[in-house]
């Protein structure tokens, strides 16, 4: 029985009624739980070529052949395109191959946030589950190398069957009290001046260490150079510049150290961006079933003037 008269009944509904609205008035303004900012309506839309993230980015991305899923990850300030000479190769094995543009590289959107490996990681996420990918081979190449290894910290191993790290910038790049072997930060200081500066410039410049075309031997391809240039100018000015804190100052040691599948480690000895001994030496030890190939001569940009080689080391662990 109600130990309120029922004279006061229509009273209590009303008091009750505004108390819930004050409520949830609050909530939209303090961000609780009780109010959630709506999601763009085109949320979750998939087309043959693009994906819309929760928040309201749009990522273009390939997805070719049919069979075992692999999931490429490009390198800074590329895109898909330079997975191209894998993607091709594998798709003519009886692989399906995915890429995408990280937001603000390549032909997807480019945001005015976003530009951190917790983000990149989420927006990985969101199209592979739209994708329905499971059992897949997830792969990166330099920056990308961390895209992977945030992807699985954050959302775990469930589509995950293998992992590939390419010249990868994991575990730690910045030069830090707990990782005294890492690059000091102004080394990347430069980098940002250079891409406020004159990023064109850069972007053409950066081929020669990038490929090892600045060795005596080496012998020069204007093509690859003008291909990094190319996608490196599509690439967005805040991705340019916010990526390159990102890759350097986030510390992948712990998200490492989660990855239980068995893991393939590429790295070329003559790296002069991501040098061996402060990237793949350390990666190989912190994972669990870890697999070093060491490339001599290999430079950064080893998934092009290496391509073959790569192509079969892939093609060898994709059917270990």
């Amino acid at each position: 029985m109600s130990t309120f008269p029922s004279s006061d009944n229509a009273s209590r509904r009303t008091l009750l009624k505004h108390v819930a609205t004050v409520g949830v008035g609050l909530a939209a303004v303090t961000g609780t739980a009780a109010a959630k900012t709506p999601e763009p309506a085109n949320s979750g839309k998939l087309t043959r070529d693009h994906f819309t993230t929760q928040d309201g980015t749009v990522l273009y991305y390939k997805d070719w052949g049919s069979g075992p899923a692999v999931v490429f990850s490009h390198g800074y300030q590329l895109s898909s395109d330079a997975w191209e000479d894998q993607m091709l190769f594998l798709s003519q094995h009886g692989y399906r191959v995915i890429a995408h543009d990280r937001r603000g590289f390549g032909r997807s959107s480019q945001p005015g946030d976003g530009y951190d490996y917790d983000t990149f990681a989420d927006d990985l996420a969101q199209l592979v589950n739209a994708l329905d990918l499971h059992d897949a081979t997830f792969v990166g190449h330099s920056m990308g190398g961390g895209e992977v290894a945030r992807y699985i910290a954050r959302h775990g191993e469930k589509r995950v069957a293998k992992v590939a790290f390419v010249s990868s910038v994991t575990p730690f790049l910045l030069k830090t009290a707990t990782n005294p072997r890492g690059a000091p930060k102004e080394v990347f200081d430069g980098f940002r001046a250079a891409v406020q500066a004159n990023r064109p410039q850069w972007n053409l410049d950066v081929t020669m260490p990038y490929y090892s075309f600045n060795r005596p031997s080496a012998r020069v391809s204007e093509g690859l150079r003008q291909n990094y240039w190319r996608q490196g100018q599509a690439t967005g000015i805040l991705a340019a510049y916010y990526a390159l804190g990102a890759f350097s100052e986030t510390d992948f040691r712990d998200d490492l150290q989660k990855i239980t599948v068995p893991a393939l480690v590429v790295h070329g000895d003559d790296d002069q961006i991501v040098p061996l001994e402060i990237s793949a030496n350390l990666t190989a030890k912190l994972l669990r079933q870890a697999r070093l190939m060491v490339y001599e001569g290999g430079s950064h940009g080893l998934i092009h003037v290496d391509k073959d080689r790569l192509n079969t080391d892939l093609l060898a662990f994709l059917r270990s």
